[in-house]
């Protein structure tokens, strides 16, 4: 009998532990003989890994009361006899729960971690208690951090466009944002480009360059144009999750570097870059 074709389903489910024992059996040896398959899925499983610390949190909130009320309206007769027999509630709650866990991840956002400290004070006091208070830190070093954890592991295509065509790269993204925009020199802090890419904002369009160093590790600079209202200019630090994020703004731009580094460490490689883009 001819084994099953391995699908792109199959390998979906293998990430997220939903096979049984013998079918799991013949995904692992059709990976042992796909290195570059077995490396997509491990980066698969670490983006999963990275969003579930980030956001998992939100599943364990109560859905709100506004929501199950309008999960439980009852509809018209007319919308009864088409779809059937009525829904258990428990099914509608459980949709409510959904929309409310999509609703407050785009829309109304989660409470960042806040250190009202400036990097060079984090590098010195790195090894200390961090000082956090519970404030918004606004949506920046959020959508740096989920863009950093979508990009940063992923293995085929980190970036769009490579560092080895950094010239097209940065007048590519230069238009697209409306100012000239260069990826900071970390070569001597360790940290080679890798490459950049151009994502949706809020509002326009938002630039992210990556780099690595040579173990592999990745942090992300995420540029956005779209703080022309925020006059919260001072140098912050929030933990979104598992990654560390230092941002500013600087007049109508935003810069958020990131990365699952330690503080002080990412607080050096902040200052660095903050140096390199304040004007000469």
């Amino acid at each position: 009998m001819n084994p099953l074709p391995i699908t792109e389903a199959d390998l979906h489910a293998f990430v997220d532990g939903l096979l049984p024992e013998s079918r799991r059996a013949e995904i692992e040896t059709y990976l042992a003989e796909r290195p570059q398959e077995a490396q997509r899925l491990q980066a698969y499983r670490q983006d999963k890994q990275a969003i579930k610390a980030l956001y998992g949190a939100v599943l364990d909130e109560a859905v709100p009361d506004t929501l199950l009320h309008a999960a439980r309206a009852p509809r018209t007769r007319a919308a009864a006899r088409h779809a059937g027999a009525r829904l258990p509630r428990w099914s509608l709650e459980r949709v409510a729960a959904g929309f409310a866990l999509v609703f407050f991840g785009a829309g109304a956002g989660w409470v960042g971690r806040g250190a009202w400290q400036t990097a060079e004070m984090l590098a010195q006091s790195s090894r200390g208690p961090a000082v956090i208070v519970n404030a918004a830190a606004g949506s920046l070093p959020r959508q740096a951090a989920i863009a950093h954890v979508v990009y940063s592991p992923d293995v085929r295509r980190p970036v769009e466009i490579g560092a080895d065509q950094e010239d097209q790269l940065v007048a590519w993204l230069s238009k697209r944002l409306g100012a000239k925009i260069r990826p900071p020199k970390l070569g001597a802090l360790g940290y080679e480009l890798i490459g950049g890419r151009l994502l949706p904002g809020s509002s326009g369009p938002v630039a992210q360059f990556m780099y690595h160093d040579t173990t592999g590790q990745r942090l992300t600079l995420y540029v956005t144009n779209e703080q022309a209202s925020n006059q919260d200019t001072g140098f912050r630090f929030a933990q979104e999750g598992p990654v560390n994020v230092f941002y500013w703004i600087d007049g109508k731009f935003g810069y958020a570097l990131s990365a699952g580094i330690d503080k002080g460490e990412l607080a050096r490689i902040a200052t660095a870059v903050y140096a390199q883009l304040q004007p000469s």
